[in-house]
């Protein structure tokens, strides 16, 4: 609720920072959460919708280097090779923002990861021509998001609200003037674990 989208000191241990995982508590009961992580079950209803939504479309992704791992500066060898395990969850093209060059990694399931050294306007270039006609995701993290913000490329944002306040982490929206980058509010709903907010231009 005070605006951040992940905890503060990410780590191996706390991969979405401190607490981060209280963020998504909407998330990790949806039918597709348990698809995605190779169960079945789960909820229905406007959580499940809004997590459907989140991964249905997609011909490329874009994360920062902190959402693909905890390693920090250059790479110290070929062994990490993301959070998810062998099959992570995008099944497509997924470009890496990071300042260090590495090999692709070509994972089960689809999903190859490439690593862009150049910059968020080449990123988004490639996984444009990687996607097709299909849409391009911007994973995060938060300073990922923050970068496409501002330049203006994303068309639709969906945050989802939890009714959780971490007191710090990393803040999506401090300095950034929505209305004036042309954002407004298209479509809200509340659950008892978000309020989903999309946000379009």
């Amino acid at each position: 609720m005070d605006g951040f989208g992940a905890g503060p000191d990410q780590s191996l241990e706390d991969p979405l920072g401190k607490r981060g995982t209280e963020l998504h508590g909407w998330l990790y009961a949806t039918r597709t959460f348990h698809a995605m992580t190779g169960g079945s079950g789960g909820s229905e209803g406007i959580d499940e919708a809004f997590a459907a939504r989140s991964m249905a479309g997609f011909g490329a992704f874009i994360l920062g280097r902190n959402m693909f791992g905890p390693v920090r500066g250059d790479w110290p060898d070929e062994t990490w090779k993301g959070w998810w395990g062998s099959d992570p969850p995008y099944h497509a093209p997924t470009l890496i923002l990071t300042h260090y060059p590495h090999d692709p990694i070509e994972m089960e399931g689809g999903t190859t990861f490439y690593f862009v050294t150049d910059g968020a306007a080449a990123a988004l270039a490639q996984a444009r021509e990687a996607a097709g006609e299909r849409d391009v995701k911007i994973g995060g993290g938060v300073a990922t998001v923050r970068q496409y913000l501002e330049a203006g490329v994303v068309d639709e944002l969906h945050f989802a609200i939890a009714p959780v306040i971490l007191g710090r982490g990393e803040a999506m929206f401090a300095g950034i003037d929505l209305p004036a980058l042309g954002y407004r509010v298209s479509e809200h709903a509340a659950t008892e674990l978000a309020t989903h907010v999309v946000l379009a231009r």
